[in-house]
């Protein structure tokens, strides 16, 4: 990368203070073109801004300099905080942009830099998207662990014992013959080893449908006959006038989904039209993807004034008002009135608790991606087939099938910060120019260091 890209990193403006993120080699220059007054690295100095072309004052701002590696991008960095005015930002965009060698950061530009240097991995920069995105508590927390690496370092210390067990392996197959040289693992010992990493693994898999719901939400579909009050019910729990409310039959032909936070878990309300037959072409539509998002809901409330015969889901009996019946939840049906509001306090706890039972977000979670899912099943699959394989070579590619699939699923990591080691290849063990295959530094890489070229 040769050129420089900036951007507003800050929400749009009007606001108290705006961030302008300058990454590239020509970050510091870009600085000194606005301010000519030396700016020492990692220290925060309030600076008059001023235009390169007449030296007119910008702004008074509060600038940071950063020097590669140690930066956000891994790259030479620097940091504009200024007074969020819609006049002070675009000025300072519009002179920026007219430098040599800079140009306006494309969309998640900056996460990539940092990324394709090194500085984060997949999963902390999906971690790290999840938490800008996060509207409840416990998708914060979630977002929090991910971008912080907790998933990375957990899959690292899988595919580092796979490694070693598949360096040991290998080791077994190339120096069979020196079996004084080389320590061999027994087959038990190495199955047992192989079946207690696949049961870890399986362990953290299990609970990743939570995860997803945690970072994703969970789907609650209204459904009922029409005129039962399902839009009054979905109206009085996200205390707005969002659903249309009627007492003409069929007013709900689509579905509408409304966001709510219960408890710090989000929640997507789905109100649906009336269940009814029907010759109306289009509310039989409405009624078809009513039963759809229905099937496909984590929960469904079936709203009601009397008990269905077939409920789709959990009863709610509304309109106890008309009958005088007291609010509450008796018999499993919760009975409400979203006219007068009796028993609705009473129907948020009991979705609350739901919804707290359903992802539990006390609780630490590690998978939240179908991606990061897919790549811990592929391991443990490669992991089971390693555990059958009679013969020694099969073992070991599938070990090598396991410890790939963790690294590109999960702890992906372009490239390492200045001082850090080398990544390992894709797998367990790669061709080296000598010829046969080097493993990992623990296992088969100091024995050839030791012993020379493999013995074929």
């Amino acid at each position: 990368m040769t050129d420089t890209i900036f951007a507003l990193s800050s929400g749009r403006p009007p606001s108290g203070v705006a961030v302008v993120r300058i990454s590239g080699p020509r970050a510091a220059a870009a600085l000194a073109l606005l301010t000519p007054t030396p700016v020492a690295p990692r220290r925060a100095v309030l600076r008059a801004l001023r235009n390169p072309d007449d030296g007119g004052l910008i702004d008074r701002a509060l600038v940071l300099r950063f020097i590669a590696p140690h930066s956000a991008t891994g790259e030479d960095a620097t940091e504009l905080h200024l007074h969020g005015g819609p006049a002070v930002v675009a000025t300072v965009l519009h002179i920026l942009a007219a430098m040599p060698g800079l140009r306006l950061a494309e969309p998640g530009e900056f996460t990539r830099r940092a990324f394709d240097n090194g500085r984060l991995d997949l999963s902390q920069a999906e971690g790290l998207a999840d938490l800008i995105a996060a509207q409840t508590d416990a998708q914060r927390v979630a977002a929090l662990d991910a971008a912080g690496g907790r998933l990375r370092d957990k899959v690292e210390g899988w595919r580092a014992a796979i490694i070693e067990l598949c360096a040991g392996v290998e080791a077994e197959i190339d120096f069979a013959e020196d079996s004084d040289d080389v320590a061999v693992v027994g087959a038990d010992v190495l199955v047992e080893a192989i079946e207690t990493l696949a049961r870890d693994i399986q362990a953290v898999l299990a609970d990743s449908g939570r995860g997803m719901r945690l970072r994703d939400g969970l789907t609650v579909a209204i459904v009922g006959e029409p005129n039962v009050g399902k839009s009054s019910i979905i109206n009085a729990l996200v205390r707005r006038e969002i659903a249309i409310v009627s007492e003409h039959a069929g007013t709900t032909r689509d579905t509408i989904a409304l966001p709510l936070d219960l408890g710090g878990v989000a929640v997507t309300l789905i109100d649906t039209a009336g269940l009814r037959e029907t010759d109306d072409p289009v509310e039989a539509e409405g009624i078809r993807r009513a039963r759809a998002r229905a099937a496909d809901a984590d929960l469904v409330l079936h709203i009601a004034t009397v008990a269905p015969a077939h409920p789709l889901g959990q009863i709610v009996i509304n309109k106890i008002d008309m009958d005088g019946s007291p609010p509450g939840l008796r018999d499993h049906m919760l009975h409400v009135s979203a006219a007068t509001g009796a028993g609705l306090a009473i129907l948020q706890d009991w979705l609350t608790d739901w919804a707290r039972s359903v992802v539990r977000p006390g609780e630490p979670v590690l998978v939240t991606q179908a991606r990061h899912a897919k790549a811990l099943s592929d391991a443990v699959a490669a992991l089971a087939e390693a555990q059958m394989m009679p013969e020694l070579v099969l073992r070991a590619e599938s070990l090598r099938l396991a410890a790939r699939s963790l690294g590109l699923g999960v702890a992906v990591r372009r490239g390492r910060p200045a001082g850090a080691g080398q990544p390992v290849a894709d797998g367990a063990a790669s061709r080296n120019p000598a010829g046969g295959r080097a493993g990992s530094a623990a296992g088969r890489g100091l024995i050839r260091n030791e012993r020379g070229q493999r013995n074929d």
